[in-house]
């Protein structure tokens, strides 16, 4: 990490997303930290966690059912927690007293939340004597909110990064420690963007935690003027309007991979997206969504000229190249995708 004047910059970027005053130290004395969080995303940060500081407790969302039994599945974090031998504890809500005063009983100096989803109140908020501190995957006060990795895709944004800031009532409004910044590559999707901030957010913990516990890095407001919001992406999120530009087609097929994946319809069924990048071509009087055969591969005709689309996936099988797809079902050609039929 390079240090110019009072920034620290991450050097795989250009870019930074926060200015802080800091002074690297790191403190001798361990923290008692109760970790809060659910996805895979929070997994390298919890580790890093157990690894430089006594994690006495991890709170993180129930088992849901998931696959086609629909069979109870422990979250991400959960089964890290267990393998470490550290209490696990799956409040439905964090509203009810109970939930307080159980994560009480571990008497946290420190909370440190991850994507754990769902708000923390104010009786958890003034649990332990150093607040909550929350490692949010933006560069605050840009893209406030439940999915700010897949919004920054959406929007085209050059860079990304890792806040750690200090957590008040409001939604990814409290101030923040420290920020730092990396490059959002042309082809990064969802996926691959959160496992670079991820693994980003676990070095931060390991490298300023101990410096925020001491008081020798103190957090910054955000300039509220300049916020945006990311609302959470749900399975819906993920059709394809066609009347749209090939670049945000583009952007969109990359933001909802993995998840809920980009999909259109045709003949009455989803056909999910996996694999696509801008085609520049004369695309006449085409219709929007209209798939065409071209050398090299499939096109689907956008609002300004294509996407090449080359892999494509049926519900309940494997992902295939488009081409191979084509091949198997000729009338796809020549359809038109996004309106379901009957």
């Amino acid at each position: 990490m390079q240090r110019i004047s009072n920034i620290w910059i991450n050097p795989r970027s250009s870019t930074f997303g926060g200015h802080v005053r800091m002074i690297i130290m790191q403190s001798d004395v361990p923290a008692r930290v109760v970790f809060m969080g659910t996805p895979e995303f929070a997994v390298p940060g919890l580790r890093a966690l157990i690894e430089t500081q006594q994690v006495v407790g991890v709170v993180t969302q129930p088992d849901r059912p998931a696959g086609r039994g629909n069979r109870l599945r422990p979250s991400p974090v959960k089964v890290a927690a267990e393998m470490a031998g550290i209490p696990v504890y799956q409040p439905k809500s964090l509203r009810r007293e109970e939930a307080v005063e159980t994560i009480g009983v571990w008497q946290p100096n420190i909370i440190v939340v991850a994507a754990f989803g769902q708000i923390l109140r104010p009786n958890v908020l003034a649990l332990p004597p150093h607040g909550c501190l929350n490692v949010h995957a933006s560069l605050l006060p840009r893209w406030r909110g439940a999915s700010p990795i897949q919004h920054a895709i959406l929007a085209g944004d050059a860079c990304s990064g890792i806040s750690l800031m200090q957590m008040d009532e409001g939604l990814d409004t409290g101030p923040v420690y420290v920020q730092e910044a990396i490059d959002i590559g042309p082809r990064d999707t969802a996926a691959t963007l959160q496992d670079v901030l991820a693994a980003l957010g676990a070095d931060m913990l390991r490298r300023f935690l101990g410096d925020i516990l001491a008081g020798r890095l103190l957090p910054v407001p955000q300039d509220d003027s300049a916020s945006t919001y990311a609302p959470m992406i749900r399975k819906e999120s993920g059709e394809i309007e066609w009347s749209r530009s090939s670049l945000e087609l583009d952007r969109f097929v990359r933001a909802m991979n993995p998840w809920p994946g980009a999909y259109t319809w045709w003949q009455s069924d989803p056909l999910r997206i996996t694999r696509a990048h801008p085609a520049a071509f004369d695309r006449e009087e085409r219709t929007p969504g209209e798939v065409l055969r071209a050398p090299g591969g499939i096109i689907i005709c956008t609002a300004d000229g294509g996407l090449w689309v080359e892999e494509v996936l049926v519900p309940g099988k494997r992902a295939m190249p488009a081409a191979d797809f084509a091949n198997g079902h000729p009338e796809w050609v020549g359809s038109v995708m996004g309106r379901r039929t009957n």
